[in-house]
């Protein structure tokens, strides 16, 4: 990490004198600043910036508008940890991931009033801001946040932060997107979010268990034996969420019920909150059989990736035919997600783009003459090669 004090004057776009951010809770910094600075580090690789810590100050230097982005940066993360959150990697990459992506609102950093950017109006103050509470910061989540008894759930993304608003919001939401992308995850987040403030009496969490036919009586053990290595991520979603103990019991008294999509049928689900992940991999029946289970002062969010279909070849995704009849209905939002929106580990944002170049490459069916998958074309050939 580098840092400089240095006038600017001269250059360009740049600062005239370092912008200074003062944090008034010195036992804060260590988390904000990371082990041996690494957040400081990623902040200035990703924003082209130089900063300075000197006790309780940041010294930012570099272009007015860069300025601005880590001033709103720090700003937010630091108010994270004052409601009593920690600072992960994840947080300081999602709140740089915001800060870039937001056009004209957080990249630009503009002061509506005078047209100035955000580090060019601190001058005002002699060059200094004070972290704490600061409007700057608050704009870079726009308020959106998930509160569950282990965690605060802050945006990692500005798709996210539409996702979040619409959890809260409707009463119906679809979230669609490649993998990575925190779509259960955040749904699991407002369900457990809600749970605790009693806006649902019960969490439901459900996937198509396709790797079984749905045919779990012939799989060994009792029920929970059968489906639990199917609905494992939603288990590590919850236990992220809240107390492993309450976990347990909410399992136990049926506050929080994890089940195949083929235990749907037939029920009415009120005062809940039902999610259906990987919903790629229902049917078109199972799709209609669930969007109909909702019952009064019950909440509905499906989540799936169109681009990973398990069902058999021919076999049309549940998925893909509701999005051909919800969006015409009132009442329904649907966010999706972009490979920009993946926030595991920057490789998988790769992977995930490799994919969808070789994908855009492929003939589709329509495109073949007989309506076979290439795949399929490849088998015959190699089949006539044999004979």
């Amino acid at each position: 990490m580098s840092g400089s004090d240095k006038n600017l004057t001269g250059h360009e776009g740049l600062i005239g004198e370092p912008l200074v951010l003062e944090f008034d809770n010195n036992r804060l910094l260590p988390e904000l600043y990371g082990e041996h600075g690494k957040h400081l580090s990623r902040i200035e690789q990703t924003l082209d910036v130089s900063l300075a810590n000197r006790g309780n100050q940041v010294f930012v230097s570099g272009q007015a508008e860069n300025c601005a982005r880590a001033e709103q940066v720090l700003t937010a993360l630091y108010a994270h940890l004052e409601r009593g959150a920690e600072v992960t990697g994840g947080d300081v990459d999602g709140a740089l991931r915001l800060s870039l992506g937001s056009g004209g609102q957080a990249g630009q950093a503009s002061d509506q009033s005078n047209g100035k950017s955000m580090a060019e109006s601190s001058g005002k103050n002699n060059g200094k801001s004070n972290g704490k509470g600061t409007a700057r910061g608050k704009k870079l989540y726009g308020g959106v946040a998930l509160r569950t008894q282990r965690r605060e759930v802050l945006p990692r993304s500005a798709t996210q932060a539409d996702y979040i608003q619409a959890l809260l919001k409707n009463e119906l939401v679809v979230g669609l997107g490649p993998a990575g992308t925190g779509k259960t995850y955040l749904a699991v987040a407002a369900a457990a979010t809600m749970l605790v403030e009693g806006k649902v009496d019960r969490i439901i969490l459900s996937r198509p268990a396709v790797e079984a036919g749905e045919n779990l009586g012939f799989l060994p053990g009792d029920m929970r034996d059968k489906v639990d290595p199917y609905l494992r991520p939603l288990y590590d979603a919850l236990y992220d969420m809240l107390p492993g103990p309450q976990v347990t019991r909410s399992l136990e008294s049926g506050e929080i019920e994890i089940a195949p999509l083929a235990f749907m049928r037939g029920r009415t689900l009120s005062n809940s909150f039902v999610i259906l992940d990987e919903s790629q991999n229902a049917t078109p029946m199972q799709m209609k059989m669930f969007l109909t289970r909702m019952g009064e002062n019950s909440r509905m969010v499906i989540t799936g990736d169109p681009s990973q279909i398990d069902l058999p070849f021919g076999a049309k995704s549940g998925l893909r035919d509701a999005m051909e009849i919800l969006p015409k209905i009132r009442g329904v939002d649907i966010i999706r997600f972009g490979e920009e929106d993946v926030v595991r580990h920057d490789l998988v944002t790769r992977i995930v783009k490799a994919y969808n170049r070789r994908d855009a490459k492929l003939p589709t069916d329509r495109q073949n003459k007989k309506g076979k998958s290439r795949s399929e074309k490849q088998d015959e050939a190699e089949a006539r090669n044999d004979d």
